[in-house]
């Protein structure tokens, strides 16, 4: 079982010899922790030592991919968090996070022992590798939906993924290199911006470095090699600008600390990206953050540097009196610096620095009353509650993804309603995502918008300092237009589930039609099923109602055969008639009634069962896929289907290729299987250290079996070709993809 950290404990009843010097350093382990939690009182101590020696305990015998014990990873992220200060229910979940998911420890015997908070907050980190989704893509989107609602709940459960993925990102080496590349994606593309998000600056850069180091690693290592170069040939100029400064400072008597400041490695290359620059050409590498003791110091400081370097027209930006979403506040400015060279410039008070770099975690870093820092708190619960109202309009977790990645990207701009209150909306909002950011009805409702009090149209993107006034009528309903303008999560959410619902009563016609006709079809005879039967099959279906079932099938959810012969099937139990036996026909183009199973393949010609998903429609398994033995005592879960004569389409199937590692073998392999009539859709390998052979793993394009067997009899006749086999079931998993 995969546990939440990405790494795959090893369990074996003795050491391993390598390892067996870790055990007595650990022993002790937790002494190591101690000084960070001086901070708390020593019954919370005493607490989260207790948590500890329980997942020591549970992880006995279990090791990471490194070879360390699996505790340290657990007792690391706990060290990560006290780090911020957090509380003892959150250390004790830290180093329990693992536990219910690899070990025989129960999320009930957490509750008895720790108290119900931990519990929800271990519950809240795990993963959901105990059910089975349709692909790995669903499954992450499921995970990544659990997580974000249980963070809209108590922000600490994201604190600790946090500080997991932190950790496990800086031990990513024992890893395979494209399991290595997929965590990497899934952090810059979710838990940054997250950390970002919530003003965790510090994390947020951190993530993004490790997550650039191994997404792209040869970059990763010019790019670095590059800035430790251009560090040793500006020192000089960096030391000879923050001297200056702090002069003309200390002769206008502000009490100032100077530090100078090097963009991390993954925004120097996000900016030669988007600006399509070389490295010589980005010039604000080094900037400088100037700490100040009060809010009008902030504003006298940047006068004195203004006055010592000319600014560089439209690059300044005051972050406190318009402070970015996350509560940062700051003065940015770009000078032009000695010989013409720009100079960042980030003016803040202490306050506002230490915010900067914790974040939400500053509640509990600093106890107090700060004004600033309850802002911030309002601003995070405003957001996490956003969260919750998207969700309240999907089931869909892979659609519900799509909609918080929108809204977890960075850049952001600020409008002003017409009462002057301030709203920040993402780059390129447009005024509809403005309606539905001041209220749901309002977005319903608008029908046009005043922009700086000028009449505009609803897809106008909005700049920083608009005055934005909507304008709505009682009778005026979201239009299917705006989907190709609207960019925040909540405004495509409610648009699309208004859409949805609006043709629920057509859909719900059109869908008791197509069921009446495919029962006709089945059974002429059947007499009138009554209120129980319906009754049964909306449970077993896990609707609400008649009518919902009704609207499934009108929409293309669900197949009307597959529906009926159910309907037959609890028909003939209530009347002892036996259900229909004819199989149903399938061309496995039906759309999202029908999926063919990503498991085992199943293409025309093989013997296949249809599953019957109450969300996902009838799902198409080979006879002898190994992922179904468990359900297939489950009579009432399956349907008899069989391939139309010529479905006309084209069908994914996996092959395994055993060769001999020769030069240019991959190429005569791909050529042979497309002289075949075969497409390649992906290639992967794996390759033993020190082994003759190489494994090859296709995904082709065949049109039946019969296909099949042309494409894989071609492949015998290669002489380097040693052993083929189809892959059936996820037992024999997937190597790295080529790049």
């Amino acid at each position: 079982m995969k546990s939440s950290t990405g790494a795959v404990p090893e369990h074996s009843p003795a050491p391993h010899p390598a390892r067996a010097c870790h055990a007595p350093v650990m022993m002790h382990a937790f002494d190591s922790l101690r000084p960070a939690l001086a901070y708390l009182s020593a019954d919370e101590i005493d607490v989260i030592e207790s948590a500890y020696e329980f997942s020591r305990s549970a992880h006995e015998g279990q090791f990471r991919k490194s070879g360390e014990p699996y505790i340290s990873h657990p007792l690391a992220v706990a060290g990560i968090l006290a780090g911020w200060h957090l509380d003892a229910q959150t250390l004790s979940a830290a180093l329990l996070h693992d536990v219910v998911e690899d070990t025989p420890a129960t999320a009930g015997e957490i509750e008895v022992r720790f108290g119900k908070s931990v519990a929800m907050l271990v519950e809240g980190v795990s993963k959901l590798d105990k059910l089975t989704f349709a692909s790995e893509q669903h499954a992450q989107a499921e995970n990544f939906r659990k997580m974000l609602l249980a963070m809209a709940q108590d922000v600490r459960v994201i604190l600790i993924k946090l500080a997991d993925r932190t950790h496990n990102m800086h031990t990513l080496d024992a890893m395979p290199a494209e399991k290595r590349r997929r965590i990497a994606a899934e952090t810059l593309e979710i838990y940054a911006p997250i950390a970002n998000r919530l003003g965790l600056h510090t994390v947020y850069q951190e993530l993004e470095d490790l997550g650039f180091r191994y997404s792209h690693p040869n970059r990763y290592q010019v790019l670095a090699k590059a800035v430790k170069a251009a560090r040793g040939n500006r020192r000089e100029l960096v030391d000879k600008v923050k001297v200056v400064m702090q002069e003309k400072l200390e002769q206008a008597k502000v009490d100032a600390t100077i530090t100078g400041r090097e963009k991390h490695l993954f925004s120097i290359y996000r900016k030669m990206q988007e600006k399509n620059l070389a490295f010589s050409e980005v010039f604000d590498i080094y900037g400088f953050r100037v700490v100040v003791h009060d809010l009008q110091a902030c504003y006298v400081a940047l006068g004195v540097l203004h006055a010592l370097y000319k600014p560089i027209p439209g690059k300044f930006k005051d972050y406190i009196a318009i402070p970015k979403a996350n509560g940062y506040q700051s003065l940015h400015s770009i000078l032009f610096g000695p010989s013409g060279t720009p100079i960042e410039v980030q003016i803040r008070t202490t306050d506002m620095n230490r915010l900067a770099e914790s974040g939400i975690a500053s509640h509990w870093m600093y106890k107090s009353s700060d004004a600033v820092l309850n802002d911030v708190q309002t601003r995070t619960h405003r957001w996490l509650q956003s969260l919750l109202d998207i969700q309240a309009d999907h089931g869909d977790s892979t659609e519900f993804l799509e909609h918080i990645k929108v809204d977890l990207f960075p850049d952001e701009v600020y409008v002003f309603t017409p009462k002057g209150k301030i709203m920040a909306l993402p780059r390129g909002a447009t005024a509809v995502d403005f309606a539905f950011a001041v209220h749901t009805d309002v977005g319903h409702r608008c029908i046009a918008v005043k922009i700086n009090y000028e009449l505009m149209p609803l897809r106008t993107q909005l700049r920083n300092g608009d005055h934005v006034e909507v304008v709505t009528a009682s009778n005026a309903s979201p239009n299917a237009a705006w989907l190709n303008f609207v960019v925040t999560g909540k405004a495509r959410s409610h648009i699309r589930n208004y859409l949805r619902n609006t043709g629920v009563e057509e859909a719900a016609a059109l869908g008791e039609r197509l069921l009446n006709r495919a029962i006709a079809a089945l059974h002429p005879d059947a007499v009138e099923p009554d209120e129980s039967v319906w009754e049964r099959l909306v449970k077993e279906y896990g609707v609400q109602s008649r009518q919902e079932l009704f609207a499934g099938i009108g929409l293309g959810r669900k197949l009307p055969l597959v529906v009926a012969h159910q309907l037959l099937h609890v028909l003939g139990e209530k009347t002892g008639e036996p259900a229909h036996p004819h199989a149903i026909s399938i061309r496995g183009t039906e759309g999202i009634a029908v999926e063919l199973a990503q498991c085992c393949h199943p293409i025309p010609g093989d013997p296949i069962l249809g599953f019957i998903h109450k969300d996902r429609g009838l799902i198409i398994h080979t006879h002898d896929c190994p992922s179904i033995r468990a359900f297939r005592t489950d009579p009432d879960k399956w349907l008899d289907v069989e391939w139309e004569a010529e479905p006309g389409h084209m069908f994914d199937v996996l092959i395994k290729v055993v060769v001999g590692n020769q030069r240019g073998v991959l190429a005569k392999v791909a050529s042979a299987i497309a002289e075949h009539g075969s497409n390649i859709g992906n290639v992967s390998m794996e390759e033993e250290d020190g082994s003759p052979y190489t494994i090859l793993f296709f995904t082709v394009e065949v049109e039946n079996r019969m296909h099949l067997a042309r494409v894989m009899r071609g492949l015998r006749t290669q002489p380097d070709v040693v052993r083929i086999y189809r892959i059936k079931g996820k037992k024999d998993g997937r190597a790295a993809p080529i790049q």
